[in-house]
């Protein structure tokens, strides 16, 4: 049987939730499950304000409008990384100043940060790759010395942290993804996390397609109206509902993926000569999001994966780096971004997901290592 990236994991209370959410005739957003769902994360985070959003582009896309990102605006973030961390800011017109990954991790540079920062800057967004932290202490210390608003794209980052701190409570705003291939899922969904109080009530307005219709349905106003900028990034209350059964059994399910994640990891520690395998930043943790191995050039990359089909086993490469895309590439600034682009040629993403069973894993193992050690 093919062994494939990802498997969607059903728990078994979401069709259960779900019918509840349309029985109660209210299935649009900001329903009962949207507000046990930002609840949960608001006390298990210990952050002021979440709320969840259609996707994590959603979100992202929240971030720059409260940034209040205007055109000719500079926002600082890495290469490496999904699209639509850069496409919410290039949506409101700002220039992207990539960073390079560090030598040993995917994450950016942060020693790289301080000379991309000029007066235009207004934002540096940082990704948390695979789950694991960015150092959050020096991205903060640098962002209240210059006055910059810090965002977290944490879409891979549940249940991750940084010295014992939540990933998500570092920004002023952080984002995270509930898609299908995430630890936690809702099929699309995302939600975004706000720690400034000052960003709060306009967040609101903004998932509101710019109107204060939810202060409406608090009684604070006597009608609603159109008062700012927006767009519908409401999920649906099945969205939530689905989501809401995820969440009871969190911590079953992540404590299966690290166990996962582990077993790689010790098993293909054999390798540590012929692949860079992933290693943990300090003060970071792993969530079991994903496991890695980086080879030496794109055909080594090319040819385990092929390898690995002809085995029906389904592994993948990740993001192609955004400064050598074709839309970005003549935009960017020119500079070389040479860990990035090792990363883009070579690292190569193995199956986890929570139903992966140990006979499947086993066989993904023993393809890898007979790949280097025929």
């Amino acid at each position: 049987m093919a062994i494939p990236f990802n498997k969607p994991y059903f728990s078994g209370n979401e069709l259960s939730y779900m019918k509840q959410a349309i029985e109660s005739g209210k299935i649009s957003g900001d329903g009962t499950y949207t507000r046990l769902c930002q609840a949960f994360f608001e006390k298990r985070y210990n952050v002021p304000r979440v709320l969840l959003t259609s996707s994590c582009t959603d979100a992202l896309e929240m971030a720059a409008l409260l940034c209040r990102i205007e055109p000719g605006d500079e926002v600082i973030m890495p290469a490496y990384t999904f699209v639509s961390t850069a496409n919410a800011f290039v949506l409101r017109g700002a220039i992207i100043r990539f960073v390079d990954c560090s030598p040993d991790h995917p994450n950016m540079d942060v020693s790289l940060l301080e000379k991309l920062i000029t007066p235009k800057t207004k934002a540096i967004v940082c990704m948390h790759y695979g789950g694991m932290a960015c150092d959050m202490a020096k991205l903060k210390t640098l962002c209240d010395s210059y006055k910059l608003y810090l965002i977290e794209d944490a879409a891979q980052a549940i249940e991750s942290s940084f010295h014992g701190k939540p990933l998500g409570s570092f920004g002023h705003l952080a984002t995270f993804s509930f898609h299908e291939t995430k630890n936690i899922i809702s099929g699309e969904g995302g939600m975004l996390v706000i720690n400034d109080e000052k960003l709060m009530a306009r967040a609101e307005i903004l998932r509101e397609k710019g109107t204060n219709r939810t202060a409406f349905f608090r009684g604070e106003v006597d009608k609603y109206t159109w008062v700012d900028l927006g767009s519908s990034y409401l999920p649906s209350e099945l969205t939530a509902a689905y989501l809401w059964a995820q969440l009871e059994c969190m911590d079953r399910i992540q404590q299966k993926r690290i166990r996962i994640w582990n077993r790689y990891m010790e098993s293909l520690a054999v390798l540590k000569t012929d692949v860079m395998l992933p290693v943990v930043p300090d003060g970071a943790t792993n969530n079991g999001h994903l496991f890695y191995l980086v080879c030496k050039n794109m055909e080594e990359r090319d040819a385990l994966i092929a390898a690995l089909r002809k085995k029906d086993i389904h592994a993948v490469f990740h993001y192609m780096a955004l400064h050598k895309s074709p839309y970005y590439m003549s935009r960017h600034d020119g500079r070389e971004l040479p860990h990035c682009d090792y990363f883009s040629n070579g690292l190569v993403r193995l199956p986890v997901f929570y139903e992966l069973e140990e006979d499947q894993q086993n066989k993904i193992m023993k393809e890898v290592l007979s790949f280097y050690r025929p």
